[in-house]
């Protein structure tokens, strides 16, 4: 079913089904009028030789400087081909096609005053693969993300490069081959398709969709290792989480205790100790603060997908032309340091469980889940590698929020960092993602040695999932390539499954 824009309705759900699904998008028919409408405004201003900032003037510092009429079709193109000067490895095609996707819902919200066609074009690039190479660096996240839209928008008028059926080429090339023909900027429009927070926020929707799912894995693996440790199930009992009435805590005790309904292998408070440790006794607190941070971050992105983030604004009901500052980051860059550091710590408890796992002086099992201690290390050096990952993320996870460097001589003297916190949060749930693989890893290969036949239904599930892609560790292996199988599969599970961001107990 074709996903249609108004600037008013996206959902996350939506995206999911835009990247993953490849569902095509068209613009909702009312929305055409505003987008019009705001259109009208801009024309009737240059007409009237009005002073707009970034429509009749220059850009930053150059506000005071007004632009001919005659020129200000080469102003935008102008504009274009300068703030082109991102740098670094190009972002993913996917953070490429969700720019795409929430620039074009920006604009068909109807404030920033672009013709149909050069909204079309968006949509069309998006429906066709054409998918512009961006470099990932090079974004203050205030002002817009403007190197990084800048390189997008050169695509549309036949410069810069996009990738279109796996092959980079110049953007005019790719173009002509999805069928597709240039356009040539007018009044506005190019300010228009660089001002905005599309780039951080095209960032943050995908590292959110990635987290969701890596946190529903981390639940289960977790419940996975209680099994395997013999963990006392007391702790997750309703009554002790009522007491202290987060509903996310609330909910991850459930779901554990759903998870392990069954088991022959947990145990009952005093019947081998009377307390666990903490990186088990503390899942529904530690995890379920992950879950509130999850919320918080879905409320944010949620809220600034359907934003009018440009600058200035055209409100065609008044005629206002209103230069504000809606293009500023911080909402975003906030919610992805906040998204980072929350990740950071799921991988920090899952690194304390591996531990626990893996080390004969906290278990009873074979050290380091050898088949054989001593001639083979097993899974020793797999925990080395979770730690060195949790270190990493520790780095990442410095807020970039709090730096601010002034930019355009002083104009733009405070800048939010949202880009470099969206990119950093991606990377910690890149490497947390794999920390979780070993945490699975190793607490199947507990099982295997506690018996798997004793798991509980919905733990043993997870163990044949597991199972499918790592095979029972019988002697010393290359355990990289493991890690990275399972990594891949916690990523791509839910994309071969029905696209679907609601949690279930």
């Amino acid at each position: 079913m074709t996903i249609q824009l108004d600037g008013n309705s996206l959902s996350i759900e939506q995206i999911a089904q835009v990247l993953y699904r490849r569902e095509e998008v068209e613009i909702h028919p009312q929305a055409w009028r505003g987008i019009a409408a705001s259109r009208t405004v801009v024309e009737q201003n240059v007409s009237e030789g009005n002073v707009i900032y970034g429509v009749t003037t220059g850009f930053g510092k150059f506000s005071d400087v007004v632009i001919p009429s005659s020129e200000v079709e080469e102003l935008q193109l102008n504009l274009i081909r300068s703030h082109a000067s991102g740098i670094g490895d190009p972002f993913s095609e996917t953070i490429s096609r969700a720019m795409l996707l929430l620039r074009a819902n920006a604009l068909a919200k109807g404030y920033s005053g672009v013709r149909r066609e050069t909204l079309q074009l968006l949509v069309d690039c998006l429906n066709e693969g054409v998918h512009p190479v961006i470099p990932s660096q090079g974004s203050l996240g205030a002002s817009g993300d403007l190197a990084p839209l800048a390189h997008l928008a050169l695509v549309l008028i036949g410069e810069g490069e996009a990738v279109y059926q796996g092959c980079r080429m110049s953007g005019r090339e790719a173009l002509q081959a999805a069928g597709l023909r240039p356009i040539r900027l007018k009044a506005k429009e190019g300010l228009a398709l660089i001002n905005g927070t599309q780039a951080m926020t095209a960032v943050g929707a995908v590292a959110y969709i990635d987290a969701i799912h890596l946190a529903e894995f981390a639940d289960k693996t977790a419940a996975l290792t209680l099994e395997s440790l013999q963990g006392i199930v007391d702790a997750f009992y309703a009554e002790a989480h009522e007491v202290r009435p987060y509903p996310e805590q609330q909910e991850v005790a459930k779901r554990v205790l759903s998870y392990v309904e069954g088991s022959q292998l947990t145990t009952r408070q005093g019947e081998l100790r009377v307390q666990d440790a903490y990186s088990l006794r503390c899942i529904p607190q530690v995890h379920g603060a992950v879950w509130q941070v999850l919320n918080y971050v879905r409320d944010k992105i949620t809220i600034e997908i359907n934003a009018a983030t440009d600058n200035p604004l055209i409100f065609a009901d008044t005629g206002h032309v209103i230069s504000g500052g809606n293009f500023h980051g911080q909402p975003i860059a906030f919610a992805m340091d906040f998204l980072g550091i929350a990740m950071s710590e799921m991988a920090n408890i899952s690194e304390r469980r591996i531990e626990r796992l893996v080390n004969p002086q906290l278990n009873d099992l074979p050290p380091f889940l050898s088949p054989e201690p001593g001639l083979q290390s097993g899974l020793m050096i797999t925990q080395y590698a979770a730690a060195s990952l949790v270190s990493e993320n520790k780095v990442l996870a410095h807020p970039a929020s709090v730096d601010s460097i002034p930019s355009s001589a002083n104009q733009e003297d405070h800048v939010s960092m949202g880009t470099i916190a969206a990119r950093h949060a991606l990377q910690i749930i890149d490497n947390s993602r794999r920390v979780l693989a070993i945490e699975a890893i190793c607490a199947a290969q507990a099982a295997s040695i506690r018996g798997a036949q004793k798991l509980a239904p919905k733990t043993r599930d997870l163990y044949e999932q597991i199972r499918s892609v790592v095979p029972v560790i019988d002697n010393d292996r290359v355990f990289s390539i493991d890690i990275e199988h399972m990594a891949a599969f916690i990523r791509d599970a839910f994309k071969s499954a029905e696209v679907s961001l609601k949690r279930e107990v």
